[in-house]
């Protein structure tokens, strides 16, 4: 790029930002999706949120980080819970991170471990309400993603509960998270406390699956697998033959399955964001887009079944354009939504399937 340099990539141009900016900034670099969603919430959401957004980043950016070994992983991530708890020891965390970090991980995320002190120092200007919710998340998800990443996955999880207990580790409890802060911003929302945690879980978890099936092939290249063995039992097609090349139609069977399994979490998400009063446009716009994105990758994964890299089922900016459009028009409708929601999904549904809570032990 004729050696143009974002500013993401120079944490010292970084540090004289505002708060708000910073974010907004470390976002952008970070995650293109959840920058243009998160500024769609109301003012008095967007903080926390997006800080909750990148401290899940900085578990994340551990957890991917090729040159940490389990045990490091662990420590780090065991360390950073304490850290978001109590806002204390961030300096001396990034000091001893930050230059562990390989060539692998993007320039953007080894400016976030690097402004880490000033993302905790985000975090406890924060209400204790809103600490507390974004605490909880983190110790869940660096907690239950390294029992995950200590696995060997090249033969896939073993069962649907596995993918669940998975999901909820990395999706599910961020779905819980965002819960508790809308219930904490509105007390119309917090009326429907118990259902929306309950929904919120499914909720994370269909986006997270899309994930997973956009990535199988991706994933392959790595030798890793994310799909369970007991669904594809059912077709006679075991996860350890899986490997890039794989065209096996014993192997599509099962990926339909999943697709009507993630199809369902879509459904319970539909349904989630139905609860939220209908003049909170802006955290109804947040939850359809990723809704809205998640069902038209899903609709293109159903429809080529053949895909055997992930950018071949990855949605158009056109298709991203629509989505917000759509979303937009009919944001205020449940009638709409429902509407709207059959119209795209048709042709994913498995009918037997039905969304149940389960406990989260672990793999």
């Amino acid at each position: 790029m004729n050696g143009f340099q974002s500013p993401i990539d120079n944490p010292e141009s970084l540090k004289q930002l505002s708060d708000h900016e910073l974010q907004a900034v470390l976002l952008e670099g970070v995650s293109r999706t959840f920058a243009l969603t998160i500024p769609q919430l109301p003012e008095a959401l967007y903080p926390a949120v997006a800080n909750a957004y990148l401290l899940c980043r900085i578990v994340d950016t551990i957890e991917d980080e090729v040159s940490l070994s389990p045990p490091q992983k662990k420590r780090f991530c065991d360390s950073f819970i304490e850290i978001v708890k109590t806002g204390r020891g961030a300096e001396a965390f990034a000091d001893e991170l930050a230059p562990l970090l390989s060539a692998q991980t993007i320039p953007a995320e080894h400016s976030l471990i690097r402004l880490i002190p000033r993302v905790i120092a985000i975090t406890h200007s924060l209400s204790a309400p809103q600490i507390e919710a974004l605490a909880c998340c983190v110790e869940t998800m660096a907690r239950g993603m390294p029992v995950y990443q200590a696995l060997d996955l090249h033969a896939g999880l073993k069962t649907m509960k596995n993918m669940d207990d998975y999901c909820y580790y990395v999706a599910g409890c961020v779905g819980e998270m965002l819960a508790k802060l809308f219930c904490h911003y509105s007390p119309e929302i917090a009326a429907h406390r118990e259902e929306l945690l309950k929904l919120s879980v499914s909720f994370g978890q269909g986006l997270q699956m899309t994930n997973i099936l956009k990535d199988i092939w991706d994933d392959a290249k790595r030798g890793v697998c994310w799909l369970p063995q007991d669904i594809f039992d059912e077709t006679g097609f075991n996860l350890a033959d899986l490997t890039p090349t794989t065209n096996d139609e014993r192997f599509r069977r099962g990926l339909e399955r999943l697709i009507g399994i993630a199809h369902g979490h879509l459904q319970n998400a539909l349904t989630y964001t139905q609860l939220l009063p209908s003049h909170e446009t802006g955290i109804r716009n947040f939850c359809l887009w990723a809704l809205g994105m998640a069902v038209l990758t899903l609709k293109k994964i159903k429809q080529h079944l053949d895909f055997n890299e992930s950018n071949q089922v990855k949605i158009s900016r056109n298709s991203v354009k629509a989505t917000i459009i759509a979303s937009k028009l009919s944001a205020r409708s449940n009638w709409l939504l429902s509407l709207l929601f059959n119209l795209t999904s048709s042709g994913l549904k498995t009918p037997d399937w039905q969304y149940s809570p389960v406990s989260h032990t672990g793999p």
